[in-house]
């Protein structure tokens, strides 16, 4: 199966998760740009929840601000558990973490080279 990528604006891309995330309170919310460093995607979302509570909620908060942008999710992962949940949008992938599995994998360290980019949003 040969999946498509979008042709709109980078911001485009990842804006309704930035936004959904930043409306209900996630931390450390960072927009990677992995273009030219990653044939899988293009941009890595990663955020925080406090708890995994939190965590689920904000995985279900991005997921409908995504499909209001007519995105639907590739795959999901970890949703029930909500511990690092992995939304699939293909050029965007949303990673929200439990802070301490966050802080364990280190995604930002791992993807250093990855420039971040502004998500353009008000804060």
């Amino acid at each position: 199966m040969v999946i498509s990528r979008s042709s709109s604006s980078p911001q485009d891309e990842f804006q309704p998760a930035v936004l959904a995330l930043e409306a209900h309170k996630a931390q450390d919310v960072i927009v990677l740009d992995l273009r030219g460093l990653c044939e899988a995607t293009d941009y890595f979302v990663i955020a925080s929840g406090t708890s995994d509570t939190h965590v689920r909620a904000l995985a279900d908060r991005v997921l409908e601000a995504m499909r209001r942008s007519g995105r639907r999710p590739h795959h999901v992962e970890g949703l029930p558990v909500g511990r690092w949940v992995l939304l699939d949008f293909v050029d965007v992938v949303v990673h929200v973490f439990h802070p301490t599995l966050r802080q364990f994998y280190q995604l930002e360290r791992l993807w250093v080279d990855a420039p971040a980019v502004s998500s353009g949003s008000s804060r």
